[in-house]
This record gives C-alpha cells, sequence and structure tokens, in this order.
C-alpha cells in the first residue's frame, strides 16, 4: 500500500543560487550602520540562519536595536532587488531543479514544501519571480519559527501536512539544514552545488546533481522503514 511522503527543500543553495543578492543585501545592511561589510565566504556561512541570529553571528555583540535595523535594511534591499532585475539573473534555479520539482509534483503520494531561513516576504518574491507557486503545500519561514537548527519548521510542516517523520526527508546545502532534520527525527539530502562544503554535511545521503535527487529520495525514506 502506497503511503504519503513528505519532501522538504531549503531555498537559498538548494532551490536557488542566491549568494549574488545575498552578499549585496548583507552588504547594504552593514553598509547602513557604517560597517565594512562581512567577506563573501563569511556571508554564505550564515545562509540559512534566521536573519538575527546571522547578524548576530557576523557581528557578535551587536546591539539588539542595531540588529534590528540591519535586519530591516536586508530585507529591503533584498525586495529592492527582486524589483530592480529578474530574478532568473540574481537568484537562478539552480541546473534541473525545476524538472525535479515536476516530477515529484507529478507523484500523487508526494507533498513538496519548503522550510527556509528566509523571511515570508522574501520567499513570496523568490517564488512569484520563478513562478513556482504549484509546488509547494508547506512552507515555513523564519518569521515563524526559531532559527535552523531548531527543529520547529520541520515539525510543523509534518503537523500541517498530517505526513510522518519516517516519511519525510530535508533536502539542504548547510549543517543548519541536517541538524534541523536530525533533531526531527526526519531523513536527510544534503547537495553537493550549495553553500557549505558537502563532505561536512554527515547527511544520510549526498546528491551530486539534481538529477540524482529522485533516486536518493526513495532510497533514503526506504531505509527509514
Amino acid at each position: 500500500m502506497s503511503r504519503l511522503r513528505l519532501v522538504l527543500f531549503d531555498v537559498d543553495g538548494t532551490l536557488v543560487d542566491s549568494q549574488a543578492d545575498i552578499v549585496s543585501s548583507m552588504g547594504a545592511a552593514f553598509a547602513a550602520e557604517g560597517l565594512t561589510p562581512p567577506s563573501r565566504e563569511d556571508t554564505l556561512s550564515i545562509v540559512g540562519l534566521s536573519l538575527p541570529v546571522a547578524m548576530e553571528r557576523l557581528l557578535p555583540g551587536v546591539e539588539p536595536a542595531r540588529r534590528d535595523r540591519m535586519v530591516e535594511a536586508y530585507k529591503d534591499t533584498y525586495v529592492a532587488l527582486r524589483q530592480a532585475a529578474p530574478v532568473e539573473e540574481t537568484s537562478p534555479l539552480y541546473p534541473g531543479i525545476r524538472e525535479v520539482l515536476d516530477a515529484l509534483s507529478a507523484d500523487p503520494w508526494t507533498l513538496i514544501g519548503v522550510a527556509t531561513g528566509k523571511s515570508l516576504r522574501g520567499l513570496t518574491k523568490l517564488i512569484e519571480g520563478h513562478g513556482l507557486d504549484q509546488y509547494f503545500v508547506t512552507r515555513q519561514v523564519a518569521d515563524h519559527h526559531p532559527s535552523k537548527p531548531h527543529p520547529s519548521m520541520v515539525l510543523a510542516a509534518l503537523s500541517e501536512t498530517g505526513v510522518g517523520a519516517g516519511d519525510t526527508v530535508l533536502i539542504g546545502d548547510t549543517t543548519f539544514d541536517m541538524d534541523m532534520g536530525r533533531a526531527a527525527g526526519v531523513r536527510t539530502i544534503g547537495v553537493g552545488w550549495g553553500y557549505h562544503p558537502a563532505e561536512g554535511l554527515q547527511a544520510d545521503a549526498i546528491a551530486r546533481t539534481a538529477a540524482d535527487l529522485p533516486g536518493l529520495i526513495a532510497e533514503v525514506l526506504e531505509h527509514a522503514r
């Protein structure tokens, strides 16, 4: 007998290569406070965390009021970038991702969702820009949850969809994603094209290309039963 399965995707570094927008937005947030922007490497190292936590990682000891101003400056810059240039140019889908989403959504026993450190506003702009609205039945964002790696996003997705942890896999590119998935008791797949080195993810499986994902999803969920 077939059972529903849930496939949860991280967004930045997993579905889309948004590093240009992220680095620009973070640079603007620091510049608004008269601070030297962090390096690209440092900025990408915190992708996946909610923005307040990310700011605190990049600027230890930052005062809460200043942190909050920087978060808003980041969000405003990100939205402005979405309005100034096509999303396909600044945050393109990784090769093969749309085909994977099409294949998964064609299976009546598969539900697809996202669990992202983005705000709802940022995620909505991205989904609209790429025409992805039809794919995701659950959308967990930083506005409503503690930052990754807390399992809240995954647990909420399980509750919303009614799918059990044993029938759920989280796909992401950072250690924050993998730690979140393990904390929620779901299977994990790391991707080799994101912002953290794949060899350090300690995932149940690693996808080197998007085409690897459908087979790995079936494999890791079969092993979970």
